[in-house]
C-alpha cells in the first residue's frame, strides 16, 4: 500500500531513514512527511514505533475534489458500515488549499455529514461527534484539486503518554527526538559504545520538564512509543483494525522494553527547582526515573557529570515568554567547552544569531520548527574551544559585512514562501548591491547527509571598475556567504570570469564529478554544480516545470532542448501517459534518463532522442497534448546547421505546431534579453499569448527578465479556464 506520513517541518529525512527501518519498502520525503509505500503492517510499526512521525494515517479513498458537492458525493459512497459501528462515535479533522474549498473546518463538517447520512440511510441510526476520544479518528488532505481520507490510527504521535506536566515553553517529544537523532543519540551509536566498553551518557543543563532526557531514556531501553501511549488498549476502535497484526507487535515490543535495566548515565540541571520536580514526576510516568539524575543549578556552575564519553542535548530558552538573550546562550557555550569539551551533541536554539552567540563550531546547521517558532539546531562534534588560528581569523570587512546583512535580510523575507511551497533550491542573492555582482543559488541535498550546496555565478563587471576592486569584492562576497549559510569553502561552486581575448568569458570547471539529489516539488533530481557552466537544473523554470506537471495527466508529453529532461520528469511524474525528450547531447540525455530513473519513470513509454530538434520535428509525425520548447539563444555544432532562436523561432514553433494534437498546448520559453517575437507570423497557426509574469518566482523578481514564455493553442485548448 502507499501512504503519507506527516511530520514536523525539518524532521523529514529523519523520518524517511525511520520509515525504511520499520519495513517501508520506499520512503521519499517530501515536504512536511514522507511519501512511502510497503506492506499493511509496516504502518501498524508508525502507529507503535515512530518517534519522528506525527500521524499514522490508513488511506481509504483518493479522489478528484472540485468542491463540496464533490467532497459529500465521495465520501457519502463509501459504505461506512465496515468502519464504524452505527451508534459509534468520530472526529474529523481537515487541513485544505487550493480554491474548490477555503475553510478546513466547513471541509470537516462536510465528510462528518456524509458519514452520518450515509449510516443513516443504511442502519436508520446516526453515529455521534467525539473530539476527544472518538471510535472513528479521519484526516482529510484536500491540495489542488486532489482529496485524501485517511483513518488517523492513533491521534497525534507526539503525545507519548507520560507526559505529567511541563514548562512554560514544552519541547514536543518528536522534536526532541530529532535533537537526540543530530546529536548522535541512536539506538545504532548506542550499540557500537557498549560493544566497545565504552558507553555513552547523556547530559541536558537547561533540562526544564525533562522532555529530551526521558525520550534519551527511551531510546536507550528501546521502548516503543505506542506501549506508554495505549496502554493494553489499541490504538483506534476502527472496525477495519488489524487487532491480531496489532498486539502481535506489541508483544514483540515488550519482550525488546528494557527500561527495568537501565544503565544510570542521564543527567539533567535546571536553574528552577519546582520544574526539575516536575521533570521528575514526567520520568516516572515514563517508567526511567531511576536512570536519570535530576538535580537544580546555575549554568555557570557546569561539571562533568561522569567520567567516560558523552552527549549533550540541550533546548535552551528562546522564545518571548522566555526572554531569551545572547548572553545566555554565550554562557552555555562557555560551560559547556570548560565543563565536557571532548563530547558532542546538539543545541536547539531559537535563531541563527543566537546560536552564533554560543561560539560553537557546528558540524552541521538544520532548520527546523518548535511549533510556529523557526530554530536553528546546532549540531558539534565536539565543545573543544575554537583554535588560536580561528579565534584569530579576521572579522568580515566593512563590505562584506554589507553584504552578509542583504542576505539575511532576504532569506527572512522569503522564508515563508519557501516553506509554504516546499522551495529547498532557490536564487538567494542577484546582484543585489550592484557593485557586488554575482548570482547566488542555494541548493539542498535531498536525502543523503542533506547538505547544503551554493553556486555562484560572478557578473562581468562593468569596464569602468578596474580588476582589483573586482577580485576583491568578489572575495567579500564569498566571505559573507560562507559567515551566513555556515558551508564549507568545498560545497562553494564558483563561476569566474576571466578576461582575455574576445571578453570577458567563464573559466575552466572543475572536474570533480561530484553529482547529487535535489527535490522539486514531487520530483527528485541529480544536479552537478562543479563540472559544467550549467547545474543540470535552470531554477528561474521552476514554475513553468510545475505547471507541467499539473497539466500533464493523460497526455503525450514532448519536450524539445531537453537538457537534463527535469521538464520530462515532472510530467511522467504528473500522469503523462508517454513523453519524448529531444536534444543533440548525449551527455544530456543519458543525465535525463538517470532524472527518469530516480523517479521511477523507466518503460518504452519515455523515449530519448539524439537529434537537431528543427530536423527532427521535419521529420517526426506523432501528434503531442503537450509540448515544451525552451532553445539556447544560439547554437553551432560541426554537424548542424547553426541555430539563432531570434532568426529561427517562427519556423521553430511552426514545426512544433504541426506535431501539436488538437486542442493541445505548446509552453515555449527562451531566455534571450533582446528577444522579440514575430507575433503576427505566428498569429497565423496558433493563437499565442504571453505568460512571463506567471513564470517568475518571488526569487528572480529582482531580474523579472531572466526569461520570457508564451502559452501556444492549436484549436480550443482542453480547458482555457484553467490554463489561464
Amino acid at each position: 500500500m502507499r501512504y503519507f506520513v506527516p511530520c514536523s517541518r525539518g524532521l523529514e529525512y529523519l523520518l524517511a531513514e525511520e520509515l525504511l527501518a520499520l519495513g517501508a519498502t520506499r520512503a521519499n520525503a517530501a515536504p512536511s512527511g514522507v511519501n512511502a509505500e510497503g506492506e499493511a503492517e509496516s504502518l501498524l510499526r508508525v502507529a507503535l514505533w515512530s518517534r519522528f512521525a506525527s500521524r499514522a494515517l490508513w488511506p481509504l479513498l483518493e479522489f478528484d475534489c472540485m468542491g463540496e458537492d464533490d467532497l459529500y458525493a465521495a465520501v457519502h459512497a463509501i459504505d461506512w458500515r465496515g468502519h464504524l459501528a452505527p451508534e459509534g462515535t468520530l472526529a474529523v479533522s481537515a487541513h485544505v488549499s487550493g480554491p474548490g474549498i477555503t475553510h478546513a473546518r466547513f471541509a470537516a463538517q462536510r465528510v462528518k455529514d456524509a458519514i452520518v447520512d450515509r449510516l443513516r440511510f443504511d442502519t436508520g441510526i446516526r453515529p455521534s461527534v467525539d473530539l476527544d476520544a472518538p471510535d472513528l479518528r479521519l484526516d482529510l488532505v484536500v491540495r489542488k484539486g486532489r482529496a485524501v481520507l485517511a483513518v488517523d490510527l492513533a491521534g497525534p504521535l507526539h503525545r507519548r503518554g507520560w507526559r505529567q506536566g511541563q514548562g512554560e515553553a514544552p519541547l514536543k517529544e518528536t522534536l526532541a527526538c530529532a535533537v537526540l537523532a543530530r546529536a548522535g543519540w541512536t539506538r545504532e551509536a548506542l550499540a557500537a559504545a557498549e560493544a566497545m566498553g565504552t558507553p555513552l551518557s547523556l547530559l541536558d543543563p537547561m533540562c526544564g520538564s525533562g522532555t529530551l532526557l526521558v525520550e534519551g531514556a527511551l531510546i536507550a531501553a528501546d521502548t516503543a512509543p505506542g506501549l506508554l501511549r495505549h496502554g493494553e488498549a489499541p490504538p483506534t476502535r476502527w472496525r477495519g483494525f488489524d487487532l491480531p497484526a496489532w498486539q502481535r507487535l506489541v508483544d514483540e515490543a515488550r519482550v525488546r522494553d528494557r527500561r527495568a535495566s537501565l544503565a544510570p548515565r542521564f543527567f539533567g540541571i535546571d536553574l528552577d527547582p519546582r520544574i526539575v520536580q516536575q521533570a521528575r514526576r514526567n520520568a516516572e510516568a515514563a517508567g526511567v526515573l531511576e536512570a536519570i539524575d535530576f538535580c537544580s543549578g546555575d549554568i555557570a556552575d557546569l561539571r562533568r557529570p561522569c567520567e567516560g564519553s558523552g552527549i549533550v542535548a540541550c533546548n535552551p530558552p528562546y522564545d518571548e515568554r522566555l526572554a531569551a538573550d545572547e548572553a545566555l546562550y554565550a554562557r552555555l557555550g562557555e560551560a559547556l567547552q570548560r565543563a565536557v569539551p571532548e563530547w558532542r551533541g546538539a543545541l536547539l536554539c531559537g535563531s541563527e544569531a543566537l546560536a552564533r552567540a554560543t561560539r560553537l563550531r557546528a558540524r552541521k546547521r538544520y532548520a527546523l520548527r518548535n511549533g510556529a517558532l523557526d530554530c536553528t539546531l546546532l549540531a558539534c562534534e565536539t565543545f573543544a574551544p575554537p583554535s588560536q588560528a580561528a579565534d584569530e581569523a579576521r572579522p568580515l570587512s566593512e563590505g562584506a559585512q554589507m553584504v552578509a546583512n542583504r542576505l539575511r535580510k532576504t532569506l527572512k523575507h522569503s522564508a515563508r514562501w519557501r516553506e509554504r511551497e516546499g522551495i529547498t533550491c532557490f536564487r538567494a542573492y542577484d546582484a543585489d548591491l550592484p557593485e557586488y555582482a554575482a548570482a547566488v543559488d542555494v541548493y539542498a541535498e535531498d536525502g543523503g547527509e542533506a547538505r547544503t550546496f551554493l553556486h555562484v555565478q560572478e557578473y562581468a563587471p562593468p569596464a569602468s571598475v578596474a580588476e582589483h576592486d573586482a577580485r576583491r569584492r568578489f572575495g567579500e562576497l564569498l566571505a559573507a556567504l560562507r559567515e551566513v549559510f555556515q558551508v564549507p569553502k568545498d560545497r562553494i561552486a564558483i563561476k569566474t570570469r576571466a578576461r582575455g581575448k574576445g571578453g570577458s568569458k567563464y573559466g575552466r570547471m572543475d572536474e570533480r564529478q561530484q553529482a547529487f539529489i535535489v527535490r522539486e516539488g514531487a520530483v527528485r533530481l541529480e544536479v552537478n554544480l562543479f563540472d559544467y557552466l550549467d547545474t543540470g537544473l535552470f531554477l528561474d523554470h521552476r514554475p513553468l516545470r510545475l505547471r507541467i506537471a499539473s497539466e500533464a495527466k493523460g497526455l503525450r508529453f514532448l519536450n524539445l532542448f531537453c537538457y537534463t529532461g527535469a521538464a520530462t520528469v515532472h510530467a511522467a511524474v504528473g500522469g503523462a501517459i508517454s513523453t519524448t525528450s529531444v536534444d543533440l547531447s548525449s551527455t544530456y540525455l543519458e543525465w535525463a534518463g538517470r532524472n527518469m530513473a530516480l523517479n521511477g519513470q523507466t518503460g518504452p513509454q519515455h523515449r530519448y532522442v539524439k537529434a537537431d530538434a528543427m530536423a527532427w520535428l521535419r521529420a517526426d509525425r506523432a501528434e503531442y497534448d503537450l509540448i515544451f520548447c525552451d532553445p539556447p539563444t544560439f547554437s553551432n555544432s560541426k554537424d548542424k546547421a547553426d541555430f539563432d532562436v531570434q532568426k529561427h523561432h517562427v519556423d521553430l514553433l511552426g514545426a512544433a505546431m504541426r506535431r501539436l494534437a488538437p486542442g493541445g498546448v505548446l509552453l515555449f520559453s527562451n531566455n534571450f534579453r533582446r528577444f522579440r517575437p514575430d507575433l503576427e507570423t505566428i498569429a497565423k497557426f496558433a493563437e499565442i499569448e504571453e505568460i512571463s509574469p506567471a513564470t517568475i518566482d518571488p526569487d528572480f523578481e529582482r531580474n523579472p527578465r531572466i526569461h520570457r514564455a508564451w502559452v501556444l493553442y492549436r484549436g480550443r485548448p482542453r480547458d482555457r479556464a484553467g490554463q489561464a
